[in-house]
């Protein structure tokens, strides 16, 4: 099991390692907070209630609204908000949440492509046919039902029902190494040296009935 200290570290690093390489915006380094029965809590400074995540209200309101409360670990150069929340009881970890939330209008920066085209770090979001889908990635064992709510898995957009089964709880590192790759792949190729993949590997939670289902396996 990949302790509390060793993720805490990792949020500490990649929050550094944004920051020096200009993808960060605005940030928020991690904390780690302890509470009764040996809970742990990783989260970051400043944290305020979640929930409007998870409400039934317009994206465009929960982005505002996570976006004015400063409620995440990074916002980035385009203004996508980057969470990473964990939970460990004693030395197990028993819930992730590791969510994207991109910004709802990225018109500033298209409709003025021409002033950022010639920097490499804005080069994925200068496109006017970008659709912005918000991304979490969930380790939630309590709620496990097999197939239907796998233990982790990963949910595209805010649709309630979406939940493609993940092989295993998931690092900061490989979280954000997807993240890099797949919405700032310009600037992760810039920088790859600076984003190290992640040497460390939950054990994996997916059942095999889960594994006949298109699903992502993760592995070092």
């Amino acid at each position: 099991m990949i302790s509390s200290q060793v993720i805490y570290k990792e949020i500490e690093t990649l929050t550094t390692q944004l920051i020096e390489t200009g993808l960060s915006e605005e940030q928020n380094f991690p904390s780690c907070v302890r509470f009764p029965n040996n809970i742990y809590k990783i989260a970051y400074s400043g944290m305020q209630d979640i929930s409007i995540a998870l409400k039934n209200v317009e994206y465009a309101e929960i982005y505002n609204e996570l976006n004015k409360n400063k409620n995440y670990n990074i916002k980035m150069i385009d203004g996508a908000l980057i969470q990473f929340l964990y939970t460990y009881e004693n030395s197990s970890l028993i819930s992730h949440r590791l969510a994207f939330f991109p910004s709802p209008n990225l018109e500033a920066f298209q409709n003025e492509s021409e002033m950022y085209e010639m920097d490499e770090i804005y080069a994925d979001i200068i496109a006017k046919n970008i659709l912005p889908v918000p991304i979490r990635l969930d380790y939630d064992p309590k709620n496990y039902q097999e197939i239907d709510h796998p233990k982790c898995h990963l949910t595209l957009g805010q649709f309630k029902n979406c939940r493609i089964p993940v092989s295993s709880p998931i690092t900061p590192l490989t979280f954000m190494s997807l993240i890099l790759r797949s919405f700032y792949n310009t600037a992760f190729k810039k920088f790859t040296d600076k984003f190290p993949s992640s040497q460390n590997l939950f054990s994996e939670t997916i059942t095999d009935a889960e594994k006949k289902l298109l699903h992502i396996n993760i592995v070092i």
